[in-house]
């Protein structure tokens, strides 16, 4: 073998350890990132189903608290309309006291806030729960604000924003094993840009599972449920009416959504006659 050949094939051979070595260890990076989500598995008794969720409800609870000051703050501070306030929370407590929430051990508190441009409501782990003046005054009967804080009393008991956490945490790792298997820059952001995207996926299904679960809480609390649909084109029309992509949006497109809400009505209105 010429001294040539012989330093092209340890280049070869070095090359060929670099990526078995990169693969290697991306494997045990993916390993160690599925383990841990998989550990994560807890059961959500008030909506009978699984999910990966780490935190406790004790610890969800202590989140929302610890951040509530800042989210008054942000968002204008409280609404000096006391009338107003005592209304948001009489209708908040209505629907918790009239549906599944009342058995859960979240301490569930209703706050206007005094923001008079961002159309928004939220809601914080553990039962913390906003809607601005600038959507409030948008609401002409007290079954859309219902709608609107039902769909918020869902994130709290679907538990989503842990759910969320794990799943970012999730998403991170894995997109990390890719970029070091696939060992450039370039393939490492696009392996971001990607885990994003299903992040987003991911929202939409939780934004999709508090509408239903709002729909369930207004019929239980009397409210009439087709006030959510009502809701769906206020917040169209806060948006300018345009409609963007689906996919590139945390939530799903209003005209789906009033499509879901209507089967959820459906649905929860004339249940299957048990055998």
């Amino acid at each position: 073998m010429s001294e040539m050949q012989r330093q092209s094939f340890n280049r070869f051979n070095t090359g060929r350890g670099r990526v078995g070595g990169s693969l290697i260890l991306a494997l045990i990076i993916a390993g160690i990132t599925l383990f841990r989500y998989c550990s994560t598995s807890s059961y959500n008794e008030y909506l009978g189903i699984n999910q990966h969720v780490s935190i406790t409800p004790d610890q969800e609870i202590a989140i929302g608290l610890n951040n509530r000051p800042a989210m008054i703050e942000e968002f204008g501070g409280p609404d000096p309309d006391v009338n107003d306030q005592q209304l948001v929370r009489e209708v908040g407590n209505h629907l918790m006291r009239s549906s599944v929430a009342s058995k859960t051990p979240y301490k569930f508190e209703f706050h206007l806030l005094a923001d008079p441009r961002t159309v928004n409501a939220f809601a914080l782990p553990g039962g913390q729960i906003f809607i601005t003046r600038a959507l409030f005054s948008q609401l002409t009967n007290e079954d859309q604000l219902a709608g609107v804080l039902g769909h918020e009393i869902g994130h709290v008991i679907g538990r989503h924003a842990g759910e969320r956490m794990e799943k970012d945490q999730l998403l991170t790792g894995l997109a990390g094993a890719a970029g070091v298997a696939m060992g450039d820059q370039q393939s490492a952001q696009m392996a971001q840009q990607f885990a994003a995207l299903i992040g987003l996926s991911y929202g939409r299904d939780q934004e999709l599972q508090s509408d239903e679960l709002g729909v369930k809480f207004m019929i239980d609390a009397g409210y009439k449920p087709e006030a959510l649909i009502d809701v769906m084109e206020i917040l169209k029309r806060a948006s300018g009416g345009a409609s963007r992509p689906e996919f590139t949006s945390s939530h799903p497109d209003p005209e789906n959504r009033k499509q879901k809400i209507e089967e959820a009505i459906a649905r929860y209105r004339n249940p299957p006659a048990a055998n």
